[in-house]
C-alpha cells in the first residue's frame, strides 16, 4: 500500500501583524518531537487514535497518540522497518522490515508483535489489495512484487508477480480494492504500473514512464479510479487514472513535491520539500486552486523553514486532522498535527485609524477573505480591549458586505493603547479567523511636582518632601523614589500611596548624600502616566580640632589657640568616609586688617574618615603672627560628587616664646 505520510499537526493559530494586521490559520496548532533518526512510512489508526511512525536507521516504530506525544516504541528487532499498512478493521499493522527480508504484524489494540512472515529480500512496502497484502521488494536490479494470502490458513507468501521493476517499488491501492498500483521510488523518469490482483494474481494493466523525477509518493483515491503521484519534478502533484495510467489532472503547489496524501472524502493534501514557500497545500476532489495553505517553522538553525519529510502526510480517517512529519537543520524531527485542514482559510483584515482623540468616534474598518467566499452578511465579533477593559468588552458585531468588507464606528472611553479585534468564528467550509489593530488614543497629561528642587541641607538633616498630584481620572496612587548620589547606592522606592484630598503625599528622608527624590504616577484611562523630579544638595559633616598648644583662649575676637615656637600644631579633621575622599586643607596668614591665603593642598582621609596634618617649620619665625586653618569637602575635587561643597570652621592660633 501507498504509505500515507503522516507529519506531526500543525493547525490553523491566529496570526497577528501591527497596524492593518491580519490574522490566518496557516500555522502549526500543535508540535511534539518525533524521537526517530529518519522516517519511512506513517499510517493512522482511528479505532485506537495512535499514529506509526516507521524508523528504519533505529529499526523502530513510533507509536504516538493524536496530538503527537510518544506513547511507546515498538523495537523488537526491525531494523530496515520502512513501508506501513493497516487491516481494514485497523485491527492489525503491517510492516516491511527490509533488513530481515520479512513482514512484521502487530496486535494495535496491544501494539505487539504476533507474527513475522519470511518474504523475498529487503521488502520496501506493503499495501492490502484483492483480500492480498501485497510487497515490494528487491535490491538493486532486482526489484519485484509478492503477496501474502491473507485468506488461507497457511498465509502462503507468492514471490515474482513481476521482476521487471529494478529495484523494489512502493505500492498503494483504495480499500477495499482489486487494483494495485506501484512506482518506482527516486527513478528518472518514474516508471508506474498498475496491475489486476482481484484474482491473487498481478496482472499488469497499463505502465508509464510519464510520471515524472525522483518519486516521492504516491496514493491511490478511494474510489480507486485515480492514483495521485509526488516526484521531485514536474512542480505539481500529477494524477494518472489506475485503469490506463493516462493522466487525468494535476495538483499544482511548488518546487520537489515529495509527498501526498489523500482522505477519504477525496480531499488532497499535497507536500513539498520547500523552505521558503508553503510546505502543503489542500485541495478539494479535481480542483485546480488550493482551499488552503501551511508554512511550518524553522527550529533549526538555517534560515529556512523546517521540511516535509518525504511521504510525511497521513490523514486521519475522519478527515479531522492531517498529520506530518518535519525535519529541522539539526536533524531533530517533529510530528505536526493541522487541525480542521478540510476547510478554507479565513483571513481577517483590521484597518483601524493610528490615532484617535478619547471619547470622539472613530472608524474601523476591514476585509474577510478566503478561498471560498463567505456569504454576506456574515456575523463577526467585535472586541475592544483597552486599560478600562484590559480582558476585552464585547461590542455590537459587525457583519460583512458582499464583497467581504466591513466597518463598524466606536467611541473610545479609555486613552492609550486601544486594540479592536474582529473574529469570524467559521463554519462547516470556513476555518476561524481573526485580526486585530490598535489605536494610540489620546489621554490628558496630569499634573505632577516635587518640592525642594536645588535646596542644600546640613548633613544627616531629615527632610520633608512632598509630591503633589493634579486632577486624574481613577489613579491617586504615586510612588516616591530616592536616589542618593553615587553608584553604591542606587535609587529605591521610599513611599507608595494614594494622595490625600489636596493631592499631596509626603515622606521624610535623612539626607546624607545629595539626592534625587522622583515622583511616579503610573496613568489610568484617562490620564497618562507622568514623572518629576527634585533634586537636592546635602552637605557633609566637618570638624577640625587642634592638638599640642599649652592653651586656648578669647583673642581678637576669636577662640585662639597659644603654641610654643618649638611645637607643631597638629590639625586633626573628620568627615563621612567615602572611597578616595580627600579634604582640602587651606591656610591663612593675617597681615595689615586682612587675610592673605597660602596655597591649599588636598589630603586623603582614612577609611575612618580623619585626616592629621602637622603643621612644621621654623615657628620662632612666625612668633606673634596670627594664622588661621580650615577643611573643606569640595564637590568633585575632593574626589567624589556625592555630596554638596561644605566649608569647616576656620581654626585659630598663634605662636609664643
Amino acid at each position: 500500500m501507498r504509505k500515507r505520510s503522516l507529519t506531526t499537526a500543525t493547525t490553523l493559530a491566529v496570526l497577528f501583524s501591527s497596524a492593518a494586521l491580519t490574522a490566518t490559520a496557516a500555522h502549526a496548532d500543535s508540535s511534539a518531537s518525533l524521537p526517530v533518526r529518519a522516517t519511512g512510512d506513517i499510517v493512522v489508526d482511528a479505532v485506537h487514535q495512535q499514529v506509526f511512525v516507521s524508523d528504519p536507521l533505529n529499526g523502530k516504530i513510533v507509536v504516538t497518540d493524536y496530538t503527537g506525544r510518544t506513547l511507546k516504541q515498538l523495537a523488537t528487532n526491525l531494523s530496515g522497518v520502512s513501508g506501513l499498512e493497516l487491516s481494514a478493521d485497523s485491527r492489525t499493522l503491517y510492516a516491511a522490515v527490509q533488513d530481515l527480508d520479512t513482514i512484521a504484524a502487530f496486535d494495535t489494540a496491544t501494539d505487539t508483535e504476533t507474527t513475522r512472515y519470511a518474504v523475498g529480500d529487503k521488502p520496501l512496502s506493503v499495501a492490502l489489495a484483492g483480500g492480498r497484502l501485497w510487497f515490494g521488494y528487491g535490491g538493486a536490479a532486482a526489484g519485484n512484487i509478492g503477496s501474502v494470502d491473507l485468506t488461507g490458513e497457511q498465509h502462503e507468501v507468492t514471490l515474482d508477480q513481476d521482476s521487471s521493476w529494478y529495484q523494489a517499488p512502493v505500492l498503494d491501492a483504495a480499500p477495499g480494492s482489486g487494483t494495485l498500483v506501484a512506482g518506482a521510488v527516486g527513478q528518472s523518469p518514474v516508471e508506474l504500473a498498475s496491475y489486476d490482483v482481484s484474482s491473487g494474481t498481478a496482472t499488469k494493466l497499463a505502465s508509464t514512464r510519464e510520471a515524472g523525477d525522483n518519486l516521492g509518493d504516491l496514493q491511490v483515491t478511494p474510489d480507486g479510479k485515480d492514483v495521485v503521484v509526488a516526484s521531485g519534478a514536474p512542480y505539481y502533484q500529477q494524477v494518472f487514472r489506475t485503469s490506463d495510467l493516462n493522466e487525468d489532472g494535476k495538483y499544482v503547489t511548488n518546487a520537489y513535491p515529495n509527498s501526498v496524501a489523500v482522505a477519504p472524502d477525496g480531499t488532497v493534501a499535497a507536500g513539498i520539500d520547500g523552505s521558503y514557500t508553503p510546505d502543503v497545500y489542500i485541495f478539494r476532489p479535481g480542483s485546480s486552486e488550493a482551499l488552503r495553505s501551511y508554512d511550518f517553522p524553522n527550529t533549526g538553525q538555517s534560515s529556512g523553514s523546517d521540511l516535509l519529510a518525504p511521504a510525511g502526510l497521513a490523514w486521519a480517517p475522519d478527515g479531522s486532522r492531517l498529520f506530518a512529519v518535519t525535519s529541522n537543520s539539526l536533524g531533530a524531527y517533529s510530528l505536526r498535527v493541522l487541525t480542521a485542514p478540510t476547510k478554507a482559510a479565513t483571513t481577517v483584515t483590521v484597518d483601524a485609524p493610528a490615532t484617535a482623540t478619547r471619547a470622539k468616534q472613530l472608524t474601523v474598518k476591514g476585509k474577510v477573505t478566503s478561498t471560498a467566499a463567505l456569504p454576506a452578511g456574515s456575523r463577526l465579533a467585535v472586541t475592544r480591549t483597552d486599560l478600562e477593559s484590559p480582558k476585552g468588552k464585547v461590542l455590537a458585531a459587525a457583519a460583512t458586505g458582499a464583497d467581504g468588507t466591513f466597518s463598524f464606528t466606536d467611541t473610545p472611553p479609555a486613552g492609550g493603547r486601544v486594540t479592536y479585534t474582529v473574529a469570524y468564528a467559521g463554519d462547516d467550509g470556513h476555518a476561524a479567523g481573526s485580526g486585530s489593530d490598535t489605536v494610540d488614543v489620546s489621554r490628558a497629561r496630569p499634573a505632577l511636582s516635587v518640592d525642594n528642587d536645588g535646596k542644600v541641607y546640613a548633613y544627616g538633616k531629615d527632610v520633608r518632601f512632598t509630591a503633589h498630584l493634579g486632577k486624574t481620572y481613577k489613579n491617586r496612587t504615586v510612588q516616591i523614589w530616592a536616589d542618593p548620589f553615587g553608584p553604591d547606592k542606587p535609587g529605591r522606592l521610599v513611599k507608595s500611596g494614594t494622595v490625600d484630598s489636596a493631592g499631596n503625599l509626603s515622606v521624610t528622608l535623612d539626607l546624607k548624600r545629595d539626592t534625587k527624590v522622583t515622583a511616579r504616577f503610573s496613568g489610568d484611562s484617562r490620564y497618562t502616566s507622568a514623572a518629576a523630579s527634585s533634586t537636592v544638595g546635602a552637605k557633609v559633616s566637618v570638624s577640625t580640632s587642634l592638638a599640642g598648644q599649652y592653651r586656648s583662649k578669647s583673642a581678637w575676637g576669636h577662640t585662639y589657640a597659644f603654641f610654643h615656637k618649638t611645637k607643631d600644631p597638629l590639625a586633626t579633621t573628620k568627615m563621612p568616609y567615602y572611597p578616595g575622599r580627600a579634604q582640602k586643607f587651606e591656610f591663612e596668614v593675617y597681615y595689615q586688617g586682612r587675610w592673605y591665603p597660602g596655597d591649599p593642598a588636598y589630603f586623603k582621609l582614612g577609611s575612618d574618615g580623619v585626616s592629621k596634618v602637622r603643621i612644621d617649620g621654623d615657628h620662632g619665625q612666625d612668633v606673634g603672627w596670627r594664622f588661621r586653618i580650615r577643611s573643606s569637602y569640595i564637590n568633585s575635587a575632593s574626589g567624589d560628587t556625592v555630596n554638596s561643597t561644605t566649608h569647616g570652621a576656620w581654626k585659630y592660633f598663634t605662636f609664643t616664646k
